[in-house]
Formats: structure tokens, C-alpha cells, sequence
């Protein structure tokens, strides 16, 4: 079963690093303003997050890719903060999505977390 976590973790960062890609406005919409170059910011992360998925199916790899994971998610936090105030600005009745990404993002550290010792 911890197999199929580990494919499942490292699909989705690859997905969802490509989507990046595919579909960078709603990423460079949730930047915080401090941020430079929100659009090279955008595809920057998503092909870090291409890479630590790929990264964290050979053993050799894993943990240093799960510790890449969790300094990106700590990284991108801000982006979640920002996606919330602005949909609080904007009284978005979609409010509550960005509010749940909040908390998420703890779950999401402590998966990666599990993959951080060798031979896990």
C-alpha cells in the first residue's frame, strides 16, 4: 500500500506542476504582490514540482526530493494566504475552497515528510 502512495504522491506533483504550464493564470492570480515576475515565479514552481515528483520514485533520490517538497510547500504558502484575502476582498462565494487550502497544505508536509528517511 505504501507503494501506491508513493506513485500517487509523485503523479500528482508532476500533474499538477504541469498544469503550470498548461494553465499558469490562476497561479500567477493567487501571487502574492511582493512576489517578482509572477509569471516565471508560476512556471519556475511548476517545474520544480515536475521535478521533485519525478525525483522521489528512485530511492537514491526520495528523501531529498520529499525534503524539496516540503520547502515548497512552505514556499507556496503565501500564494494560499493571498488566494484567501482576495476572495474575502472580493466576498468570492467560493471563499471556503481557499480557506480549506490552508490547513491542507499541514496533511500535505506531513505525507512528504513519511518519504524523508532512507528506504522508505
Amino acid at each position: 500500500m505504501s507503494r501506491f502512495f508513493l506513485y500517487l504522491m509523485a503523479l500528482l506533483y508532476v500533474l499538477i506542476g504541469i498544469t503550470h504550464f498548461v494553465r499558469p493564470d490562476p497561479f500567477v492570480k493567487i501571487m502574492p504582490p511582493f512576489i517578482p515576475f509572477p509569471l516565471a515565479m508560476v512556471y519556475l514552481s511548476g517545474a520544480i514540482e515536475i521535478g521533485l515528483g519525478v525525483l522521489l520514485l528512485p530511492a537514491i533520490t526520495r528523501p531529498y526530493a520529499a525534503w524539496g517538497i516540503i520547502a515548497l510547500l512552505i514556499a507556496v504558502y503565501p500564494a494560499n494566504i493571498q488566494m484567501a484575502v482576495d476572495s474575502y476582498r472580493q466576498q468570492n462565494p467560493q471563499l471556503w475552497v481557499a480557506l480549506a487550502r490552508l490547513p491542507l497544505q499541514f496533511p500535505l508536509i506531513g505525507w512528504a515528510w513519511t518519504y524523508t528517511r532512507r528506504g522508505r
